[in-house]
């Protein structure tokens, strides 16, 4: 390394002092506002000598080491590590008491070296959140001690450092000059391409409409590894909303590596802890699960193996992690900060954890961002920030509890059933969370916690779960506000309430079932800043009209630039026809069903091939199908299934068979709308009945007021244009190549309005 590199304390001491077992068990940790609350604990017991978050740095060569202490006192010659804790603390595990200490201890060494010191006391200060009451390890320490231990850790850093440096330069030295890997540009892929480029030149922010079948994923990974060596990227985070999309990502980086067998380029694929865990029937810990015992033993070798330029894929990060017997999840975290690309999840860059956004601000990573399918972001974003509680869990609980649980437990009860009783609606929303509900959350969760302190085991799944979504519930609230989110009850149909809640008189026995929400409605100010983390952000869709929905919904930067890609498609390959003698408004759906009957009939008769007819619920969609059944039993149908698994999906699929004939019934928005590659004669037209506008219940009225409040069009963001996407993207099924050939039918008379004409792609030729 011949020019000065820093790193951080923490950093340092997690990569080189960490020994031992994989321990979860404190998890989870305390929030961060009690562990500011015990910091603030500490500091007003400590004397007027004392100082927190004392800034730090020395030198090792050309490694500059920077932290801040968090106490140091002068005249004692003394200096704190602060620590918060839940439960017993001499049950904290014994490499977390080492890293602890090996924290401590380099800050001993730098405040020795800096004020030239012979001697330091050392201590690592554990404060239990229950009470604030400290537990203290001192430790009187020397400076050779000191300086031995700190240039251990800086050598077996610099050593990892030197590989990194060298690898960071023949990355940037291939990618400078890698060539397209394709033969030939698709139609409008390299005009994304280029703005893709430009938009990591400028450090910008760039939502790409672009269609179907231009190579979206190579035309923007491409441009954003070339960017790489001139704009310093340290990481390319490629986000996708569905397995589909992650898969296309790697396999763009396979055909990558196929046209550049020595390229020196590292990728990694994030998978969820569900799949990639090998024994889910253990916990994360050495005495349970055996990849846990030893794993920071184990995890140098691991690392240099996986830091080979490959594509970690969930099969190969497996192969490689077993081994080394080591957890192929927890690896997959570490090498998240060696790698060059990560393909992941939006939960990875957006939910309140995520885990790449916490890597970014802790490194100071320049980050480009490909958001796939972007459209889907707002939704998802709003589930990440929303959290449910339910009563019916609050019982399973409390039927498993011990009995040391039970008095906290009952305490929750009494004040959710409160809530429950009281008169009004089936869906309210509150103004806060009563005071009462939230105490008896707050004490369940200090229960519970102090429980796992205690034992970790301590607590049955159900309440272990119960405690999980408090948790989550209880940090959200700390956030809340609003002007964004709100908090509502939801009583449950049929669970008990009876006529007399509704009209206000009493209700006497079992509470109603009821669902205690915190629910998102506006994600702008949560995605905002993780957008202006990143050093250029490319989002791109078939349909992310019109940009500033989404641009506000999203939080995107003022400056955030606007495309839209030509495509492939011609009109002449697809005939759309607005079929406006129908109506299928609510009050009107009885009466639509024999013309849409009629017309699936006729259509098919005409030109025989294989449909999908789409409707706005299952229960419209079983009306419409079985009209069908009656009116024309010779016309081949299936219909999409109510919760139906992969098995169920994969069947109703293969259906679609070229030469077939016949029509697959499915759900606006479902799982067959989106991401469904039907290319040919596998798929020859598509019937879409209503505009797919949400229902205007309760809570998107709630959601259309606050988005009118905020942004001016609350009408049109909450129902017409997420509508008019769906039925977009499930009229997209139909053209998939610039060969395909089909038919689309938009049934409803308001599809020949001008405002929702407007949202249709460019290159239809509507005829009404």
């Amino acid at each position: 390394m011949s020019e000065a590199r820093a790193v951080a304390v923490r950093t340092l001491c997690e990569f080189g002092a960490r020994t031992g077992d994989l321990d979860l068990r404190f998890t989870p940790s305390p929030t961060a506002q009690q562990g500011i609350e015990g910091h603030r604990a500490v500091a007003g017991r400590r004397g007027p000598g004392w100082q927190a978050e004392f800034a730090l740095e020395g030198r090792h060569g050309s490694l500059r080491v920077r932290g801040r202490a968090d106490g140091w006192d002068e005249g004692r010659g003394l200096v704190e590590e602060i620590k918060t804790h839940r439960g017993d603390p001499g049950r904290i595990p014994a490499n977390h008491r080492a890293l602890h200490r090996a924290q401590a201890r380099v800050y001993g060494w730098l405040l020795c070296e800096r004020f030239g010191l012979a001697r330091i006391t050392v201590s690592v200060v554990y404060v239990a959140i229950e009470d604030l009451r400290e537990t203290r390890f001192d430790e009187d320490c020397a400076v050779p001690d000191l300086r031995r231990d700190f240039e251990t850790l800086c050598e077996r850093w610099m050593a990892w450092a030197r590989r990194e440096d060298a690898h960071r330069a023949a990355r940037d030295a291939a990618l400078a000059v890698l060539p397209f890997p394709m033969t030939e540009w698709r139609e409008g892929q390299r005009e994304l391409a280029e703005a893709v480029f430009r938009t990591a030149r400028a450090g910008a922010c760039l939502m790409a409409q672009a269609p179907t079948g231009i190579g979206k994923t190579m035309g923007t990974i491409f441009p954003l590894l070339r960017a790489c060596p001139g704009e310093r990227l340290d990481r390319i985070v490629f986000l996708s909303a569905k397995g589909t999309g992650s898969t296309l990502a790697l396999e763009a980086f396979e055909r990558l590596r196929e046209a550049n067998p020595t390229l020196p380029l590292r990728v990694l694929a994030l998978t969820a802890k569900e799949k990639a865990c090998e024994h889910p029937d253990k916990a994360c810990h050495g005495e349970s699960c055996p990849l846990a015992r030893g794993f920071h033993d184990r995890l140098p070798a691991a690392r240099e193996a996986a830091a080979a330029p490959a594509i970690l894929d969930a099969p190969t990060l497996r192969e490689l992690a077993l081994a080394h017997d080591v957890c192929p999840y927890w690896l997959g975290h570490e090498m998240a900060r060696w790698v060059d690309v990560v393909v992941g999840d939006y939960h990875h860059a957006f939910d309140p954890n995520a885990l790449l956004h916490a890597l970014t601000l802790e490194h100071d990573w320049r980050v480009a961002m490909l958001v796939d399918e972007a459209h889907n972001l707002p939704e998802r974003a709003r589930a990440m920030w929303s959290a449910e509680l339910t009563s019916r869990a609050l019982r399973e609980a409390m039927a498993a509890a011990p009995a040391g649980m039970r008095r906290p437990l009952q305490r929750l009860r009494r004040a959710w059933n409160a809530l429950a009783r009281e008169p009004g609606p089936d869906w309210r929303p509150l103004e806060a969370l009563p005071a009462a509900l939230a105490r008896a959350l707050g004490a369940l969760n200090e229960a519970c916690g102090e429980q796992l302190g205690q034992d970790p085991a301590g607590l049955p799944p159900a309440l272990l779960q119960l405690h999980f979504d408090a948790l989550a519930f209880m940090r959200l609230l700390e956030t809340h506000d609003p002007a964004h989110s709100v908090i509502d009850l939801r009583v449950l149909p049929d669970s008990g309430a009876g006529p007399a809640r509704a009209s206000g008189g009493s209700t006497r026995g079992r509470a109603p079932d009821s669902v205690l929400g915190l629910r998102n409605l506006v994600p702008a100010p949560f995605l905002g800043p993780r957008f202006s983390a990143a050093r250029a952000t490319v989002l791109f869709s078939a349909t992310l009209s019109p940009p500033e929905c989404h641009a506000d919904l999203l939080g995107l930067p003022a400056d955030a630039r606007w495309m839209e890609v030509s495509g492939p498609f011609r009109s002449e390959q697809l005939q759309v026809r607005i079929v406006s003698e129908v109506s299928t408004r609510l009050g009107d759906r009885a009466t639509s069903l024999g013309p849409i009957a009629e017309l699936i009939a006729g259509q098919l008769a005409r030109a025989p091939g294989n449909y999908l007819a789409f409707f706005s619920s299952h229960d419209y969609l079983a009306q419409a199908a079985d009209a069908l059944a009656e009116r024309h039993p010779q016309v081949p149908q299936w219909r999409q299934a109510r919760g139906a698994d992969p098995a169920a999906r994969e069947a109703f699929l293969a259906r679609f068979q070229p030469g077939g004939h016949g029509v697959g019934f499915a759900v606006l928005g479902g799982a067959f709308a989106e991401g469904v590659d039907l290319p040919g004669e596998r798929l020859i037209g598509a019937f879409v009945a209503t505009l797919g506008l949400p229902p205007a219940e309760p809570l998107n009225e709630l959601t259309r007021a606050r988005l009118d409040a905020a942004f001016g069009r609350g009408h049109d963001y909450t129902y017409l244009f997420p509508g008019i996407r769906k039925v977009v993207q499930a009229a997209g099924r139909v053209i998939r190549t610039p060969q395909d050939r089909g038919w689309v039918f938009l049934i409803d008379d308001r599809f020949r309005r001008a405002e929702v004409r407007r949202l249709l792609p460019a290159w239809w030729d509507v005829k009404a």
